[in-house]
């Protein structure tokens, strides 16, 4: 088995959780948090973890292959450093860093340590996106017209009581970052890297440095176009994927959290129909999820072949949020790649 540790301990609780249900593949050594009353009661849920309060002592372990990076963003580029530095495998929340030039740092450590790191977009792997993808990869979908998102989720004062929330320095963005990032993720997964954006960007409903509100619109070198609107001042909670090829229209579910998943709702050209439903006979579905990604992660291993996602799936998502920033901060649309 694949021997764990987890630093940080608030979306860490998710993946401690995932490690246990797929403990026949990973045996979670050690959890750490600054906070000793959490990290002895996460400990707690599992038999014989150690729970330790300093990463020093993660890094410096023997008994560790892989450490999951769940601390607050700016942590995020000198613990995985220090992680690959120690001869340890990373698995790093989002965002993984704060700028591309830091994913090329990284890549350059992959190679000089022979270490991997694996960032983490867990909403790729609903089974509903997936058949999606399927379905593209299967060539029946047509061409792709437009697409549409809505992230509306509910942000507010106990959210940003934590101090490292809603800055800039310490969370690295607002909602275009450390929200929609997973949206738009799953909007490339489909459609591929935008050739040029446009970005409305603006902090409407808090008393924070960064954004809280986006007005995107997005277009591809092949002709397709989207929307993406997203805000954390919504008191229902949604997030949505429409997407309309030639031959079919394509939507997710509403759920906030989970819209990767099934139901989706797939309404085929009728001419197409047959065809389509065929493809869709033929889909396996798989894990979902973190622990997804994660039993993916654990196949990849065992195969010596490359993760599920990788650093440039990470580089790729901050370069069109570069790219939002960017428009939005000079009035105009900017192409990508960046220069």
């Amino acid at each position: 088995r694949i021997r764990v540790a987890i630093v940080g301990l608030g979306i860490g609780r998710m993946h401690v959780l995932a490690f246990a249900e797929l403990r026949d593949r990973y045996r979670v050594v050690a959890v750490c948090d600054t906070d000793a009353e959490r990290a002895a009661e996460v400990a707690g849920w599992l038999n014989d973890v150690r729970a330790v309060t300093d990463p020093e002592e993660i890094w410096a372990a023997d008994d560790i292959d892989v450490v999951s990076i769940c601390t607050p963003p700016a942590l995020h580029r000198a613990q995985v450093e220090a992680a690959l530095r120690a001869g340890k495998d990373v698995i790093c929340e989002k965002p993984l860093v704060g700028s591309v030039r830091q994913v090329d740092e990284l890549a350059a450590l992959e190679v000089e340590t022979g270490h991997q790191v694996m960032p983490v977009f867990q909403y790729r792997f609903g089974n509903g996106l997936q058949k999606l993808k399927w379905l593209v990869d299967q060539d029946v979908t047509g061409r792709p017209y437009v697409a549409n998102v809505d992230m509306a989720w509910l942000r507010g004062d106990d959210y940003y009581a934590t101090d490292w929330r809603g800055r800039w320095e310490t969370e690295l963005g607002g909602v275009v970052l450390t929200h929609a990032v997973h949206a738009l993720d799953m909007l490339m997964q489909i459609l591929g890297p935008p050739s040029a954006v446009w970005a409305r960007l603006a902090t409407l409903v808090n008393d924070i440095e960064t954004e809280d509100s986006a007005a995107i619109t997005l277009r591809w070198s092949y002709g397709a176009l989207a929307t993406v609107s997203a805000t954390l001042g919504s008191a229902q909670e949604i997030t949505r994927h429409r997407f309309t090829f030639e031959n079919l229209s394509a939507e997710s579910g509403t759920d906030p959290y989970y819209s990767s998943f099934e139901p989706w709702v797939f309404t085929p050209i009728e001419e197409h129909a047959e065809k389509i439903q065929a493809a869709l006979d033929d889909f396996v579905p798989g894990k979902e999820d973190y622990i997804g990604q994660f039993e993916r992660y654990a196949d990849s291993r065992a195969a010596g072949t490359p993760p599920p996602v990788q650093l440039a799936d990470a580089r790729q998502a901050l370069e069109l949020v570069t790219a939002l920033y960017i428009s939005d901060r000079e009035h105009r649309e900017v192409s990508l790649p960046l220069p």
